[in-house]
């Protein structure tokens, strides 16, 4: 009987010890939307949306490198372009601007999208070169924009292959030209010649065709297209008469564009080579729309 007492004493005081510690665990403060936790700086800037928050300099740029990290380059734009309108003469604006510049460049997808973003962050490190001499992000900008032409290049030479496999040969030779004419030291010049020389020999203009091959041989002898831009060229060598060729020596100027209407009316300014004596191939569109809004499924 006296032990079976005690048992019964021992079951009690442990019961009461798991009654004491539940209560202890129960009446431990809830979190509440006011008081919740945060794991961090970067998260406390975007609870609440104070006059304070919105114009000090330090949240500002905080949200533009937490939307950054998260690669959510959009919001990093605004915030960013945020801080250097509030605090141009900061001492982190040239970072800002450095930024903005890098997320426009990331916004970029790939040479068959629309390049507005890469030709937003050639802006963007411009302006950075120009309001910000000197600085120690000046070597990283150069790079940048070195990156942004050569990505601006290859768009040039996907459009304009695009248009010479639709026969549209007028639209791809001014992108192939315009290579040459603002990119000749790209990685992709000796391709564009070389394309630039298919594209003048399917408009029947064979002489201008011969002129970009041994352009193309004398420049870049060392290309990819270096053979077959040999063997093309020896081929049209062929096909002219050595009377023509003499007679085209001592022949006058080729008539320029603007004496050629038929030409002049086909192609833009930007594209300055002489009249094509046979445009029966030749597209009527015009030319004369913007690289921007060049884009698959829509193009200029």
């Amino acid at each position: 009987m006296h032990r079976h007492s005690r048992d019964w004493c021992v079951r009690v005081v442990i019961m009461l010890g798991l009654v004491c510690f539940g209560a202890g665990c129960s009446s431990k403060p809830k979190t509440t939307a006011q008081n919740k936790p945060v794991s961090g700086t970067d998260e406390q800037i975007f609870l609440g949306d104070t006059i304070e928050k919105n114009y000090d300099p330090n949240v500002i740029m905080k949200r533009g490198e937490a939307f950054f990290d998260k690669e959510e380059y959009a919001e990093a734009i605004v915030e960013y372009q945020h801080f250097l309108e509030l605090h141009r003469s900061h001492q982190l604006a040239v970072y800002a601007q450095f930024r903005l510049a890098e997320s426009h460049l990331r916004m970029g997808k790939s040479i068959d999208r629309d390049p507005d973003p890469i030709q937003k962050a050639i802006a963007a490190f411009e302006k950075l070169r120009k309001e910000f001499p000197g600085s120690k992000y000046e070597g990283q900008a150069l790079q940048r924009l070195a990156d942004c032409h050569d990505w601006l290049a290859q768009t040039h030479l996907f459009v304009g292959q695009f248009y010479y496999r639709r026969s549209s040969y007028l639209a791809a030779a001014h992108r192939f030209d315009m290579i040459m004419k603002d990119y000749p030291d790209k990685k992709v010049a000796p391709e564009a010649l070389y394309y630039l020389a298919l594209t003048y020999q399917e408009l029947g203009a064979n002489d201008w065709a011969m002129e970009k091959l041994q352009l193309l041989a004398e420049k870049y002898p060392n290309s990819d297209v270096a053979g077959s831009g040999r063997r093309l060229l020896a081929k049209l060598e062929k096909k002219s008469p050595p009377v023509a060729v003499a007679a085209a020596k001592d022949a006058p100027a080729p008539p320029s564009e603007s004496s050629n209407p038929l030409f002049a009316a086909s192609v833009p300014s930007a594209f300055a080579a002489p009249a094509v004596p046979d445009l029966k191939r030749a597209p009527k569109a015009s030319l004369s729309q913007p690289f921007v809004s060049c884009r698959l499924g829509a193009w200029c």
